[in-house]
C-alpha cells in the first residue's frame, strides 16, 4: 500500500512538472490570433478593391451608354465648346 502511494505521489509530480513545461496551447493561442489579424487585414484590402472595382464598372457602364448613344446619332455629352 505505501508502495502503490509513492508511486502515485511521483506519477502525480511527474505529471504536474510535464504540465508546468508544456506550452503547446500558449503557442497555439498565439499562432491563432496571429492567423486571425492577418485574415481581418486581407479581408479589409478585400473590401476596398471591391469598391473600387464596383467604381469602375459604374463608369465603364455609363461609357457603354454613351456608345449606345453615338450609335444613334445623338451628340457628345460633355463641356461645351469654346466661342
Amino acid at each position: 500500500m505505501k508502495q502503490q502511494n509513492n508511486k502515485m505521489k511521483h506519477l502525480r509530480r511527474f505529471w504536474n512538472w510535464l504540465l508546468g513545461k508544456t506550452t503547446i496551447d500558449e503557442k497555439i493561442e498565439a499562432k491563432v490570433d496571429e492567423v486571425v489579424e492577418e485574415v481581418k487585414e486581407r479581408v479589409d484590402r478585400i473590401k476596398e478593391e471591391v469598391a473600387d472595382v464596383k467604381a469602375a464598372a459604374k463608369e465603364v457602364a455609363s461609357q457603354a451608354k454613351e456608345v449606345v448613344e453615338a450609335a444613334k446619332g445623338k451628340k457628345r455629352r460633355g463641356r461645351p465648346k469654346k466661342k
